[in-house]
């Protein structure tokens, strides 16, 4: 298996690019589901981010280790066998020492395995590369995914409930239960991706093309070609 591009990034070009370049919920916008059902309060978010984090690391370490002698056909049920065996190591670990973070997790901790963030990570990076940069990559990705869900939460926990990490702030007259609903959830993220394109910051919703102006409605790009009648 031929390494990839990604392996001229060094161990900390690594994290630099999935905290910064290539943050998966602030530019990549993906693993949007426990990003939208946990991050109701600041501590969901921190617990969800660090043990995602120690599956990225674990998984992609392991997967990187047995890359070469994984055949093509069967790597993606190793994968999940991969994955799930240190999801379900961080879920005992979890149980055992934080009890009330179990409880407020519940089901999105064994779903984990599921996050695309994690298999994307294993497909197009640690099946691919070193194991130190795979390392590098799964602290990169999961502290990205973690400081995106705790900016997201900050703001719904502190308008929604009117505190943050558990420091009131807002008088409870002035608060907005909305927020820390599912639908504050949307609210929240179409906000930070309409600050984002009106920025010209990357995004996966402001991808920069040539000609693009962001005139959506009177793009041309895009626009499939006449089909040519039969005859002429």
């Amino acid at each position: 298996m031929e390494e990839n591009k990604t392996k001229k990034l060094t161990f900390f070009g690594c994290i630099f690019n999935g905290i910064i370049t290539e943050n998966p919920i602030l530019i990549l916008m993906i693993g949007m589901c426990p990003t939208l059902a946990v991050t109701t309060s600041v501590s969901n978010a921190i617990g969800m981010g660090l043990s995602t984090t120690a599956v990225l690391v674990a998984s992609n370490a392991l997967i990187s280790l047995v890359r070469k002698i994984t055949p093509d056909r069967v790597r993606i049920p190793i994968y999940i066998v991969i994955v799930a065996s240190f999801v379900t190591l961080i879920e005992f670990i979890i149980k055992a020492y934080f009890p009330s973070l179990y409880e407020s997790l519940g089901i999105y901790i064994p779903l984990i395995v599921v996050n695309c963030i994690i298999f994307g990570r294993a497909e197009a990076f640690a099946g691919k590369n070193n194991v130190i940069n795979s390392i590098g990559d799964g602290i990169g990705m999961g502290l990205g995914f973690t400081l995106g869900i705790i900016v997201i939460s900050a703001i719904r926990e502190l308008i929604g409930s009117g505190a943050v990490y558990g420091f009131s702030v807002i008088p409870e007259n002035y608060r907005a239960a909305l927020f820390v609903l599912p639908p504050g959830a949307f609210l929240v993220l179409s906000f930070l991706t309409a600050i984002q394109n009106k920025l010209r910051l990357p995004s996966a919703t402001n991808k920069k093309e040539s000609g693009c102006n962001n005139d959506c409605l009177h793009c041309t790009i895009h626009k499939k070609p006449e089909t040519v009648e039969e005859g002429k």
